[in-house]
């Protein structure tokens, strides 16, 4: 990456700025060793809640609620925040961090458990938004579960896409590599999604459920 690219890059991922409790649930994430996404990841979750009006969110990986609280802000007040992740502590951390954000208790709803054990219980067709960012080896069955969640209409988003910039090297054939690589192709020529990649954080890959 050039040098006016890699400042682009940085600039965008700072313009959409952070209040208070997300910059507090960030630095849970890093004391806890979660990868919360970007600032400018989290200003796209807003933009494409925000977009469809998602009323119904699942996501898979609460981690503290970095992620989460970007989605609440871009959704209408009376919209529900689905979020499962296996780790307890994180989703403690991530409701005081809704809780601190405003968010009424009745808006949220943490399942704890493994995703793969938990999506197939959610009802099909039911989610105007659905965002991946769990286990990345669970990524690409996780994707099949939120295609199945989504309504018409509805949007598909996975964080990590492009996996800290290693998908695009083609030497690069570490089995988390691989499997983003594989992820990202396999969104673009699903019939079902109409999709697109962005280089927002460590990559997202977006798609509307046709």
């Amino acid at each position: 990456m050039s040098v006016d690219k890699a400042q682009s890059w940085a600039y965008a991922e700072e313009f959409a700025a952070e209040g208070e409790v997300i910059t507090q649930a960030r630095a849970r994430s890093e004391e806890l060793g979660v990868g919360p996404v970007s600032a400018g990841t989290g200003a796209v979750l807003r933009l494409l809640a925000a977009t469809v009006r998602a009323k119904a969110v699942a996501e898979i990986g609460t981690g503290t609620g970095v992620s989460g609280l970007w989605l609440l802000a871009g959704m209408p007040s009376d919209g529900v925040l689905t979020t499962i992740d296996v780790e307890g502590e994180y989703q403690r951390s991530a409701r005081e961090s809704f809780l601190a954000f405003g968010v009424r208790p009745a808006r949220t709803r943490l399942i704890s458990g493994r995703a793969l054990d938990v999506a197939p219980r959610l009802a099909d067709s039911a989610y105007d938004l659905v965002h991946v960012d769990g286990d990345p080896a669970e990524a690409p069955e996780c994707v099949e579960q939120a295609v199945r969640l989504l309504r018409p209409g509805g949007v598909l988003v996975v964080s990590g896409a492009l996996a800290g910039d290693r998908v695009a090297d083609p030497a690069r054939r570490d089995d988390t590599t691989v499997t983003a690589r594989e992820l990202v192709r396999s969104v673009r020529d699903d019939e079902r999604l109409l999709p697109t990649l962005l280089t927002a954080g460590t990559g997202v890959v977006a798609a509307v459920r046709v």
